[in-house]
């Protein structure tokens, strides 16, 4: 089963985020407190446990938020998802519209961490349906409003 770790959020883009146990989603446009929240394509941000927790091994030593992600989940290897695949999270619908990016400058996250892995690692979405979201949910793959893959 795959499930959320961590929440996070911060109040300017481009630095570390900080953890909560519960956020709300806003449709169309992102997580209320949080500086990428907008009318754009990446309104929340997502990062695999497994990245995470790979980069700590090789000697990482980071809290979740370190990235700028805004949700942690394990169980699903996020950077392999396709763009347009929808993900079930708690009581939101969110929507992939971006695998990695492109990171034109060396941010506060990088001189703070020394890599960021947000790059090839991270995947960007929109809320289609808003609502709570709580560490420890559940997220559920959905196809067509269909689900598919309860992981």
């Amino acid at each position: 089963m795959s499930k959320v770790l961590a929440i996070c959020i911060s109040k300017h883009k481009g630095t570390l985020k900080n953890e909560v146990s519960e956020a709300n989603f806003i449709e169309e446009f992102g997580i209320e407190g949080d500086a990428h929240a907008g009318k754009w394509h990446r309104q929340v941000s997502l990062l695999a446990f497994e990245k995470i927790d790979d980069f700590r091994n090789k000697g990482g030593n980071v809290d979740f938020g370190a990235f700028g992600e805004n949700l942690v989940v394990d169980g699903i290897e996020l950077h392999k998802l396709p763009v347009g695949q929808q993900l079930q999270v708690g009581e939101v619908l969110l929507e992939v519209t971006q695998i990695g990016k492109e990171c034109h400058d060396k941010c506060a996250i990088y001189y703070q961490v020394g890599e960021c892995i947000m790059p090839k690692n991270g995947i960007f979405t929109r809320v289609l349906k808003g609502g709570k979201v709580k560490v420890g949910d559940q997220c559920t793959l959905i196809d067509s409003g269909k689900k598919i893959l309860s992981l």
